[in-house]
């Protein structure tokens, strides 16, 4: 199936590195994010790609353009005005299509921009969090529901240890706890074609997870896909650190994906 990411915002929460490179850029180890996000994908079976590019495009095109004819065995002929091909392509059997979508589009104006791309039914998901989601309970849920649109949901953890005190002793404490009652959008979305109804072309700018959203509720069509594994986002620099803390213990737990459920 089609994966769609988004790669176009400004990350502006990471100005520390998004001065010079796009978020999705960013490494973990001495990879951008969003190749492992594809691998996530790719390990499982989906291996063609659409990227809504926006800020900083080109370093994004420029990463994968090199990728192939730096990693690749190439023909060179200066006699013919074709003069270069590839013999044999060395890195990875992807296909990805990057589509300038602009600088500061909102999501759902952005996925709009893409329709002429997209098929009947596709994965999407930010280019800045990563998570060992199986997509196919993923797919199968989605498909035995009436849903236009399946997000996967998680409960977040606290940055902080939780304490219960009575007087001036501490009675509970519990290292980072789940917000059990809290469910966020963790990404990995499965959506219909047909969900693009639920943004409206002649409005400006519209954020996906606003009015789009709002109307999918409304009509009953958006499912949720409860993901209980590891799933860790990059807003900030404290993020990244960890991520690449992860990857340099080496078997990072964003590969390791859940088991099927039957």
């Amino acid at each position: 199936m089609q994966v769609v990411i988004f790669a176009g915002g400004l990350g502006t929460r990471l100005s520390e590195k998004t001065n010079s490179i796009p978020k999705p850029m960013i490494n973990i180890g001495n990879i951008p994010i969003i190749e492992h996000i594809m691998e996530i994908y790719s390990i499982q079976g989906h291996t063609e790609f659409v990227i809504a590019c926006g800020y900083k495009q080109e370093v994004i095109k420029r990463y994968f353009y090199e990728k192939l004819f730096l990693g690749s065995d190439l023909h060179i002929d200066f006699n013919k005005k074709e003069s270069l091909s590839i013999i044999k392509n060395k890195y990875k059997g992807w296909k990805i299509s990057l589509i300038d979508t602009g600088n500061l589009t909102q999501t759902g104006s952005r996925l709009l921009k893409l329709k002429p791309f997209l098929n009947d039914k596709f994965f999407l998901t930010y280019g800045d969090g990563v998570g060992n989601v199986n997509l196919q309970n993923l797919v199968d849920q989605h498909n035995k529901t009436k849903a236009e649109i399946t997000i996967t949901t998680i409960n977040p953890t606290s940055r902080y240890g939780s304490l219960v005190v009575k007087g001036n002793k501490v009675k509970t404490f519990i290292e980072k706890p789940e917000f059990s009652l809290e469910i966020v959008n963790a990404g990995f979305m499965l959506l219909n074609k047909s969900f693009l109804k639920y943004i409206v072309a002649n409005q400006s700018n519209i954020p996906l997870e606003a009015e789009p959203f709002q109307r999918a509720v409304k009509d009953g069509v958006m499912g949720a896909f409860h993901h209980r594994g590891f799933w860790h986002p990059m807003d900030t620099l404290r993020d990244n650190i960890k991520l690449n803390k992860l990857w340099d213990e080496g078997n990072p737990p964003w590969l390791k994906i859940q088991p099927l459920v039957s």
